[in-house]
């Protein structure tokens, strides 16, 4: 019997995204229109999507050996897994997700007290209900199957949301009272999975080249020829994971320099690069980078 491993993928709004990172970590994985179950080139994984609100249920039953899904939902479903790593990578970006209590703009109500007694509308019942009772707040919590940003004012008083910019609740004449939870999503694993010696190696493997592509995301590398004359101005506006690699050239007082650098720096280096004598400047992409 062949080694497998069984392993949830987040169906919604986190599928695309997931997606395209195991694609960059090196996985080639496709998904048909109407299918629930992505194709690996890897034989060793039969993967399903599953929504991520119940990706930790299945895992913690064994039904998967592990999933990715959000912190959020692991602490909605008390589920008892083990979390294998932090993913920091959402619908919109690289960064977590924030769930935030909103109000409609004319509401009277200013912070979390107000809420005593109100009616809050939620698809994070169980969190919220917690939340609210450690604050000493006690509110009637609604599941929300959806739209949850129209229900104020007339179906809910407040409403639990998840944001990344914040945009939809201005959108729909909301604002933000308090940030009650803050989540990324986790590759988690069943403990007893976990215990497993191949399973565990399978997932740690996976995890690394996960990590490698998230860390590629903000990086590019840059190759550049520097006259031996600049090579100190060059080396002093560079920063990157470790020194520069530079090796000389056949001409004789020239030198070849590759370097890692944080994408967001790049526009405004490759000018400075250029005015100290550096040439020949390529910036690439990177699939992974791994520590």
């Amino acid at each position: 019997m062949k080694n497998i491993l069984r392993l949830g993928l987040p169906k919604g709004s986190l599928q695309e995204s997931t997606l395209k990172l195991f694609r960059k970590a090196g996985y080639n994985v496709s998904v048909g229109a109407r299918s629930y179950y992505p194709d690996f080139d890897d034989i060793e994984i039969e993967a399903m999507l599953i929504r991520a609100q119940e990706m930790a249920k299945y895992v913690d039953d064994g039904v998967l050996d592990a999933g990715l899904t959000g912190k959020d939902w692991i602490l909605e479903q008390g589920a008892d897994i083990k979390e294998v790593a932090e993913l920091n990578y959402a619908k919109g970006g690289l960064r977590p997700v924030k769930w935030v209590i909103a109000v409609p703009n004319e509401s009277g109500i200013k912070k979390v007290q107000d809420l005593q007694g109100k009616r809050i509308a939620t698809e994070l019942v169980g969190y919220t209900k917690k939340y609210l009772k450690s604050k000493g707040v006690k509110a009637d919590v609604d599941f929300s199957w959806g739209a949850t940003e129209v229900k104020p004012p007339y179906l809910a008083d407040a409403i639990v949301e998840l944001t990344e910019t914040g945009s939809s609740l201005k959108a729909n004449n909301l604002r933000i009272i308090e940030t009650i939870l803050e989540s990324s999503t986790r590759f988690i694993a069943n403990k007893n999975s976990w215990k497993d010696k191949w399973k565990r190696q399978k997932m740690e493997n996976i995890v690394l080249l996960l990590k490698g592509a998230l860390a590629a995301e903000e990086k590019v590398g840059l190759k550049m020829n520097v006259p031996q004359a600049a090579l100190k101005r060059v080396m002093s506006l560079l920063s990157s994971l470790h020194s520069p690699t530079i090796s000389g050239l056949s001409d004789t007082g020239w030198f070849a320099l590759e370097v890692v650098i944080d994408e967001r720096t790049v526009r405004d280096i490759i000018p400075k690069l250029k005015s100290v004598g550096a040439e020949g400047i390529i910036e690439y992409p990177l699939n992974k980078v791994i520590p």
